[in-house]
């Protein structure tokens, strides 16, 4: 079955709401007009809508025209901005600022509120669907937010699902990972203590941008050299901050960076190396440090079983061979990641099309393909009616 009929004809309808979501972005833990809008379209078709979850998340519960399973599903979109200026010049540009979606969270919602207006007014399936507006995704962790708000105590789905559009993959496909869709993203911080003094006299210094810039170089090579290659990882230097002038030696030197994975034991194994390589080339030059360690979101793991389901529907919609399976995960991060270490579910990526100048995500002149709306929405549609099937 393709994108359902009583979705298609609506979509002038869901793109009205994505433009009018694009030129209001909130960022995360901010989302007052994003929440009311979401809230307000809820209760105008009839659903039962939470609010202040998270502090801005929505949630709405649609029931079934019967209840005999006792099962219930969450469906997830996420809602909020990023701090970015937007390069765009059309009709539904931000209205904001140093504010834009960036991301698809405005489409993302947007499917999500198409999917809810259809399951509202069929209600064709057995048990409860759970509608999760969450907030503060791009870096709030606005998902753990939620779950430590009582999330799944208060609705104690047995399965939870997310979607992202994807530039780069055709629009008609989608990925389904069976296991890792993207990466773990934590954040290091060695700070390099040596003695500062004189540029003319380096000798009576202990310089830390010497060992700093040792030290920068060696970590390239714990990824490159000691991570299995068929085991994606990356250590990336963002910043490296040393020195107030042009004739001092530094005594101190920070540095900082991120490291991605998508194995909890890699992970470990790379902060141990960072750690045993910053004691080890301070020690040389006669430095010593401090390390620390925090960690981001954790690796977004699809169950293989959920994911050939959402797979099966995908093709439902999309026609045969419209999911490309087990592609590489991407080392960007995701906060559905806590969603799915609480509950059995997947995630899938929706083509968006071939991207190019200005299309890729978190980019100035990003916009969402509203080609998915009618796509998206009637994949959550038919996945509660597969999920949820009436005898």
């Amino acid at each position: 079955m393709p994108v359902l009929n009583t979705i298609a004809d609506r979509h002038e309808d869901m793109k009205g709401w994505r433009h009018a979501l694009h030129a209001h972005p909130e960022l995360g833990f901010e989302e007052e007009w994003t929440s009311q809008f979401i809230a307000d379209k809820l209760e105008s078709f009839g659903i039962e809508t939470h609010r202040g979850m998270a502090k801005t998340g929505v949630v709405g519960i649609i029931h079934g025209q019967s209840n005999t399973s006792g099962r219930m599903i969450g469906l997830r979109a996420d809602i909020d901005a990023l701090p970015m200026q937007e390069a765009n010049d059309f009709d539904h540009k931000s209205q904001i600022d140093g504010r834009m979606h960036a991301c698809g969270h405005d489409g993302h919602t947007t499917m999500l509120l198409g999917a809810a207006q259809y399951l509202a007014e069929t209600r064709n399936f057995d048990g409860t669907v759970v509608l999760i507006f969450q907030p503060a995704e791009e870096g709030g962790g606005g998902g753990q937010v939620m779950i430590e708000d009582g999330l799944f105590d208060q609705f104690n789905v047995d399965t939870v699902w997310g979607m992202h559009n994807w530039p780069g993959v055709d629009v008609g496909k989608a990925v389904v990972q069976r296991g890792a869709s993207m990466a773990a993203a934590d954040v290091f911080k060695i700070t390099i203590h040596g003695k500062s003094g004189h540029a003319a006299m380096p000798h009576t210094t202990v310089d830390t941008i010497a060992a700093g810039t040792a030290l920068v170089q060696s970590l390239q090579t714990i990824v490159s050299r000691r991570v299995d290659p068929l085991d994606p990882a990356v250590v990336s230097v963002t910043q490296f901050q040393a020195g107030s002038t042009h004739n001092v030696i530094a005594g101190e030197a920070e540095i900082v960076g991120t490291a991605r994975y998508v194995s909890h034991e890699t992970g470990a194994f790379i902060q141990a190396q960072l750690r045993q390589f910053a004691e080890t080339i301070t020690a040389a030059y006669d430095c010593h440090f401090d390390f620390e360690w925090e960690p981001g979101y954790p690796p977004t793991i699809n169950h293989p079983d959920e994911a050939n389901r959402a797979a099966a529907v995908v093709e439902k919609v999309l026609g045969d061979n419209a999911v490309i399976f087990d592609a590489p995960p991407s080392m960007a991060s995701e906060d559905f990641s806590y969603m799915l270490e609480a509950r059995p579910g997947a995630y899938i990526w929706l083509g968006a099309g071939a991207g190019g100048k200005g299309a890729m995500l978190h980019n100035t002149g990003y916009d969402f393909n509203d080609d998915l709306l009618p796509t998206g929405a009637s994949f959550w549609a038919q996945l509660v009616e597969t999920e949820l099937p009436r005898d």
